[in-house]
């Protein structure tokens, strides 16, 4: 039986926040692997001012269809949206995890505020916002899951079809063929992932791990740099 002293992964940390360090792993490793998470990562200090955006962050504020930076402040893309992120960061600051919902016409991004820092810590404090998944079928995990279980190229389809939130008689319509050809497809789903619901598909993908496709949205800046836009 293993113990504590079995554990050859032995935390430590370096006083220099300009040179973090986790069991000698350094900055820029840690920077790439947020990278490689399928979840928009940003870190704000107490002034609202951007320290850290992974890809997916760098792309939902290059758009600026919900947040931007203006400068190196974080903002919303409206007076409303600007107001709601002012909120959640302050009571984040404070140690409180807040949860808020920038919705526009037709969909919404949700972002997650959780401190880094406890509020009774003499460290500089600072924040991190986690983006929800603006598309789960995005995901290159959905993909590889596919591949695992043996799936068509007709079958990933549907699968990711039904990731996208379309019906059976959507699905049919947008592939040109009759209903019952896609309901034979989603059996097939079923039965090669050993689901025995569509529901039970769903709860699957959604249980993956969040892994970023290799190709690229945008052009990737530094690890390091904060002038993203």
């Amino acid at each position: 039986m293993w113990t504590s002293k079995d554990l050859a992964f032995q935390p430590s940390f370096n006083s220099d926040s300009s040179a973090l360090r986790f069991a000698g792993m350094d900055a820029g490793l840690l920077m790439r692997m947020m990278d490689e998470i399928d979840h928009g990562m940003l870190v704000i200090d107490a002034q609202c001012q951007l320290r850290h955006a992974n890809h997916l962050a760098r792309h939902a504020l290059a758009t600026s269809r919900f947040i931007a930076c203006h400068g190196q402040t974080l903002m919303g893309s409206s007076t409303e949206f600007t107001e709601q992120i002012d909120h959640a960061l302050k009571l984040a600051l404070k140690g409180h995890r807040q949860l808020i919902a920038l919705k526009g016409a037709e969909c919404e991004l949700t972002l997650a505020f959780v401190p880094l820092s406890h509020a009774l810590e003499t460290d500089t404090p600072s924040v991190l916002v986690l983006l929800s998944r603006q598309n789960a079928c995005e995901n290159l995990a959905v993909r590889m899951y596919a591949r695992t279980h043996q799936l068509s190229p007709s079958e990933e389809m549907v699968l990711i079809a039904l990731c996208k939130g379309y019906t059976i008689p959507e699905i049919a319509e947008a592939h040109g063929v009759a209903p019952s050809t896609v309901r034979t497809q989603v059996k097939a789903l079923r039965q090669k992932t050993g689901c025995n619901s569509i529901r039970m598909i769903m709860l699957r993908v959604n249980s993956l791990p969040p892994m970023v496709s290799a190709l690229r949205t945008i052009v990737p800046m530094a690890h390091n740099d904060t002038a993203l836009v």
